[in-house]
């Protein structure tokens, strides 16, 4: 049975497809080498192409056909396996890669790393059906992006043939200001009476910062210490680093270094955290203190090891289950990051500025997620359109 398989390495911890045999299946693991190595991808997108290509790799076999001299019909009847799991109609598909039908953008995420693969399978191994997944066309004068070989293509660019949607441009799901004060005072509360915190400072500080900053999970759990620039009379900030040295593969996604300035509140909440860590003894039991993960253990697993995203995700849980109907059932920490770009963007921010505070790469992104919220502020202000015509005039006017 084909599945995808978690592997540890000296470097961490890294995925593969392996087959029947139990061995890692040739074809792939030259690919995700490749995009490991040359293209330096993240563990996580490591793991995203080997989904999809162990779906890839179960639907050639139970069709009985070759990898490498697919028609293209017979490649996009992989589209139909994953829309809806099932083989040609008949019977649904139970390895890796099928299942229940699954979101647009989901079946977007996994046809384009099987592109991917054929793409580079093309160029090195010249496999037919790669080449015929792209043709020439005229290269657009506002795209940024541009091939490594684009002197050989004579002024014409690579689109490609099969096109999958990528979903039915809905909002983005958001958390209302109330609903993010009432998960930060379920992590914890200051008693004035006792003149200190109740609860667990740390989570606190994890999904403020979340809700302040804009970051992904994985780029907070990977901060240290010394990415945490107190204001001294200046505007406090944090610095995203790209690193690869995280034990659980916490990184910032695209490789960009960026500041992301705070506000004095959450610089305090900070340093009510630190001053925590060091009456619990991270000061004496770390060598480096300030070079150490910001967000470690503290009841749980190794004393002050990293925080893990799956400790993250069952806090989520507690909290979910303690507020009951006063937060969304489905918010998860990402959601921190949409509301708090939707609302930069709502109170006027310019689109680039909110495009490097996420850390996007093109402001298209940050247009295409959130663009939504001042378009919907525009159109709500068209509801007294009637405010808006001349007295006196009249619908046949």
């Amino acid at each position: 049975m084909v599945a995808m398989q978690r592997v540890g390495t000296g470097a961490g911890v890294t995925w593969t497809v392996v087959g029947d045999d139990h061995l890692p299946v040739g074809p792939v693991e030259e690919f995700l080498e490749f995009m490991r190595v040359a293209r330096e991808a993240s563990p996580h997108t490591v793991r995203s192409y080997a989904t999809a290509l162990a779906g890839l790799w179960s639907y050639v076999g139970r069709a009985g056909l070759s990898w490498d001299k697919l028609s293209l019909p017979e490649l996009t009847g992989y589209l139909r396996v994953l829309r809806t799991g099932e083989e040609s109609g008949i019977r649904r598909l139970e390895a890796a890669g099928g299942g229940q039908c699954r979101t647009d953008r989901t079946v977007a995420t996994r046809w384009a790393a099987v592109s991917s693969f054929y793409r580079y399978h093309a160029d090195v191994h010249q496999v037919p059906v790669g080449e015929k997944l792209y043709r020439s066309g005229p290269r657009s004068r506002r795209s940024r992006y541009v091939p490594a070989l684009v002197h050989t293509h004579r002024g014409q660019r690579q689109v490609p043939v099969v096109r999958v949607r990528q979903g039915d441009g809905r909002p983005v799901p958001l958390l209302t200001p109330a609903q993010v004060a009432a998960i930060l005072d379920d992590c914890a509360r200051f008693d004035p009476t006792s003149g200190s915190w109740v609860g667990s400072v740390r989570d606190r500080l994890l999904f403020a910062t979340l809700a302040e900053t804009g970051l992904r999970l994985g780029e907070c759990l990977s901060l240290r210490h010394r990415d945490w620039h107190l204001g001294q009379g200046s505007t406090p900030f944090v610095e995203v680093v790209p690193t690869g040295d995280h034990p659980h593969q916490m990184r910032a996604k695209g490789g960009r270094f960026r500041r992301v300035y705070v506000s004095d509140d959450l610089e305090r909440l900070y340093g009510e955290y630190l001053w925590s860590l060091v009456d619990a003894g991270a000061a004496d039991e770390l060598e480096d203190l300030e070079g150490h993960w910001a967000f470690v253990n503290l009841s749980r697993g190794e004393r002050f090891s990293p925080l893990r995203s799956e400790s993250v995700y069952s806090k989520v849980r507690a909290i979910k289950a303690h507020l009951g109907p006063a937060v969304p059932a489905e918010w998860s920490p990402h959601w921190f990051r949409h509301s708090h770009a939707s609302a930069l963007l709502l109170n006027g921010t310019p689109a680039h500025v909110v495009m490097r505070r996420l850390g996007h790469a093109d402001v298209q992104t940050t247009l295409g997620l959130y663009g939504w919220v001042t378009e919907d502020a525009e159109l709500r202000a068209l509801a007294g359109w009637q405010s808006l015509c001349p007295k006196g005039a009249s619908a046949g006017e």
